[in-house]
């Protein structure tokens, strides 16, 4: 089979999503400007640099009461700062709780009762108990084809790892079975993992 995305492809879903996958999950915390505090996943996620360590996260769409965007972007265009939550297997029910289109009063945190610290380097909560957090300086905000697609890049200026993840110095993303999506509405967990060394190492 073969489609042009403008043309469409006659499924009864859309395949792109389950193509690229699996996708690692951002579990973004922010707080606006008047204290209000989101919580809410991105699965276009990703790292992109290790020099200084930077991250990436797009959202798509938006909601009626954040004009162009959503909550999460809304906040760190006022703020300048973002954390990124690694999800683990434990919390899917409470991530997917937080992924609701929610107004922007709500707190996701206080709805989900997922457990709030505040970050260290940055003026921003986190997941308290989420196996690694990445508090991000807000560098750049891309405006991507199409509607209200904007590309967030962030860079790492702090990381908390909890301690039952790291084993014999290595952070173990088996040990919490980190979460992924696969599209639809279709997941996994990382539960085992195998090394490949590079030619030349």
């Amino acid at each position: 089979m073969f489609y042009r995305p403008k043309d469409g492809h006659g499924l009864p879903h859309n395949p792109f999503n389950a193509i690229v996958a699996p996708r690692p999950i951002g579990w973004i915390s922010t707080r606006g400007a008047d204290g209000t505090e989101n919580l809410a996943p991105y699965s276009f996620f990703n790292a992109v640099a290790y020099t200084p360590p930077q991250v990436m996260f797009a959202s798509t769409g938006a909601k009626q009461d954040r004009g162009d965007t959503k909550d999460s972007v809304s906040n760190l265009r006022e703020t300048g700062v973002f954390c990124v939550n690694i999800v683990e297997f434990a919390a899917r029910d409470v991530m997917n709780q937080s992924s609701g289109p929610w107004g922007r009063e709500v707190d996701e945190f206080a709805l989900t009762g997922a457990p709030r610290a505040e970050c260290t380097a940055i003026p921003c909560p986190r997941v308290a108990d989420a196996p690694a957090s990445l508090e991000c300086r807000l560098t750049q905000i891309v405006t991507l084809e199409g509607r209200a697609n904007l590309l967030i890049l962030g860079e790492v200026v702090g990381v908390h790892m909890r301690d039952d993840c790291l084993v014999d110095g290595m952070f173990d993303i088996t040990r919490f079975q980190a979460l992924a999506r696969c599209g639809y509405r279709d997941y996994t967990a990382v539960r085992e993992t195998f090394t490949l060394k590079r030619p030349g190492e």
